[in-house]
């Protein structure tokens, strides 16, 4: 069996079902709403690897099913959806370990009295991330890269009623907007100079040759390529969601949420999301932009594995360390080593994951 682009939605729009029954169940359907969410992860997964083994059958092929959203006159806003094997292995890597870290959830937060409300958050969270690999889009990307942000302030702060998770919420949701403010920018620009925001199509698509030439052969102030200027721009939103130097400060308060959030945070989703941007853009990204990337990951790896060694509390080791290994992923993308940095993103996500519920 196998999984085609058309149907690609399916795979986000399970556990976004399950966080629309959490939120609508009522206070008393605590099983529902953790049995929906459980249900839904699996036939994510499931889902997943059927797409999985589309993409392994033609590793070269970039299946893409894209759709208009509405119109602008002359002119049509379209979306998309990708599947490739970058796509697929992220698809897997996120439903996979996501469905662990919600079984061990049923367990840890039996005792609390917004159990429906953590699985509904949870659900959302996993949407969300699991849009943003799929996108064959910037502007749907970007949609999803939003809601992930949400669904994070959400859960870092799940525990409101104690002033440092309220805290570390805010902070979190603001200091990753500063970065999203550059993503926004360089999503604006390339719409204007490049005249798409689809990846992927027939030829047209802003990662295609036509469309990156362009952009190579303009030229802004200072002579810079105006493709290094974007994908400059594209880099602010993954160091914020990715917790490189200087944005990195939200991800060692993260922890204040349930421990079922620091490992869904720190391992399968919201730091995962930055990395994968980066690869997902690749192509658009000029020497000058890989070695500002290479720079701030080698940067933020030594930063991080430097703060890590002084703490005495496993959970901020692990948060350091979390941030260490996100430049180390950075670094192998920005010295030119793309396969490199996805494996270590995938490997990355079991193990940190396990630390993280490991800890407690």
């Amino acid at each position: 069996m196998t999984l085609s682009a058309h149907n690609l939605w399916l795979i986000p729009a399970l556990p976004l079902v399950a966080a629309a029954v959490g939120a609508l169940t009522p206070r008393g359907g605590r099983t529902l709403a953790a049995g929906s969410a459980l249900a839904a992860m699996a036939g994510a997964l499931v889902l997943s690897c059927l797409a999985l083994s589309t993409a392994l059958a033609d590793p070269a092929a970039k299946l893409v099913h894209n759709f208009a959203w509405f119109d602008l006159g002359p002119a049509a806003l379209r979306l998309g959806f990708l599947l490739d094997p970058l796509a697929a292995f992220m698809c897997v890597m996120v439903t996979f370990v996501g469905l662990l870290i919600f079984v061990f959830s049923t367990g840890y937060m039996k005792e609390d009295a917004n159990y429906k409300q953590f699985f509904c958050f949870l659900s959302l969270f996993a949407a969300a991330m699991l849009g943003l690999v799929i996108a064959n889009s910037l502007l749907l990307l970007f949609i999803c890269w939003e809601l992930v942000g949400l669904a994070s302030y959400l859960l870092i702060g799940f525990w409101f009623h104690k002033p440092s998770a309220a805290a570390a919420a805010k902070k979190a949701f603001i200091t990753t907007r500063i970065g999203d403010l550059g993503l926004l920018l360089g999503l604006l620009w390339l719409q204007h100079s490049g005249g798409t925001l689809l990846f992927y199509d027939g030829g047209a698509g802003a990662l295609e040759p036509a469309v990156l030439s362009s952009l190579a052969g303009q030229t802004v102030a200072g002579g810079l390529a105006l493709s290094t200027v974007i994908g400059l721009l594209v880099f602010c939103g993954a160091v914020g969601k990715s917790g490189q130097f200087p944005l990195h400060v939200w991800l060692p308060d993260a922890m204040e949420g349930p421990t079922p959030v620091s490992a869904l945070i720190h391992a399968a989703t919201m730091v995962a999301a930055g990395v994968f941007l980066m690869a997902r853009v690749y192509p658009l990204l000029t020497a000058d932009a890989l070695a500002v990337i290479a720079f701030t990951g080698a940067i933020t790896a030594l930063l991080g594995a430097s703060i890590a060694v002084a703490q005495n509390d496993i959970k901020r080791v692990l948060a350091y360390s979390t941030i260490s290994q996100l430049g180390y992923m950075m670094l192998a993308l920005g010295v030119g080593s793309w396969v490199a940095a996805i494996f270590h993103l995938l490997t990355h996500a079991f193990f940190k994951a396990l630390l993280f519920l490991g800890a407690g």
